[in-house]
């Protein structure tokens, strides 16, 4: 069974890295059930192992940390969801693409919930929506913005960071990076979609998801 904790206010980013990192030491070590920890933060940028300097626009505005996950640079802040995944790899088959593919199926399959449609796009990470009442990209295309992304770090086949989905946070701090290093798409989320839909409300689709992609229901 995998444990399912949540935490209410705003949780320390170096308090949440501190606790994924002895829990998956635990997980990996056999003393410790794997664990789903929902989270928000107060608004901060991280940077993954891929994150380049320029993406950074204004180094000032929040706190950096720098990280060990993948990816490049990212945005935590109030009303978006963090959901760190602290699960065993190793026992799941050994295949990191196909966990990445099933995290990214949990997220598409959450939001369906809400009957917003999410898609995954060759090289471009995360979630994205399409906008089809904006003006579309030079080439013709329509266009989309992320709703989610995905970052993920495994240290003896357990995971841990996870992902983060936009239920409702200040979309214009995100004007401070370049989120995931793409330039040409912007951020949305639940809300700014149309869509009255609180944390409690993404808790509830995520949970019951998490049994129709991993087969394995909740604990706690």
């Amino acid at each position: 069974m995998v444990e399912w904790i949540t935490t209410d206010g705003l949780t320390g980013y170096d308090e949440a890295l501190a606790f994924m990192e002895a829990r998956a030491a635990a997980i990996a070590a056999g003393t410790a059930a794997e664990c789903i920890w929902l989270v928000e933060h107060a608004p901060l940028y991280t940077a993954g192992t891929s994150a380049q300097a320029r993406d950074l626009v204004t180094p000032d505005r929040f706190p950096v940390h720098q990280t060990r996950r993948g990816g490049q640079y990212t945005y935590h802040g109030p009303g978006q969801r963090v959901v760190y995944v602290m699960l065993d790899v190793g026992r799941r088959g050994r295949d990191v693409r196909r966990f990445v593919a099933d995290l990214e199926a949990w997220v598409i399959a959450a939001l369906d919930e809400f009957n917003v449609t999410g898609h995954i796009r060759q090289g471009r990470v995360g979630v994205w929506v399409e906008r089809p009442e904006k003006p579309p990209m030079p080439d013709g295309t329509p266009r989309e913005d992320k709703i989610a992304a995905i970052g993920i770090r495994l240290r003896k086949w357990v995971s841990f960071h996870g992902l983060a989905i936009n239920v409702d946070p200040e979309l214009e701090h995100f004007s401070g990076i370049v989120p995931c290093g793409i330039a040409e798409h912007g951020v949305t989320s639940l809300v700014d979609l149309g869509l009255p839909v609180t944390m409690g409300d993404l808790d509830v689709a995520l949970r019951r998801q998490f049994e129709t992609v991993f087969g394995e229901a909740p604990l706690g």
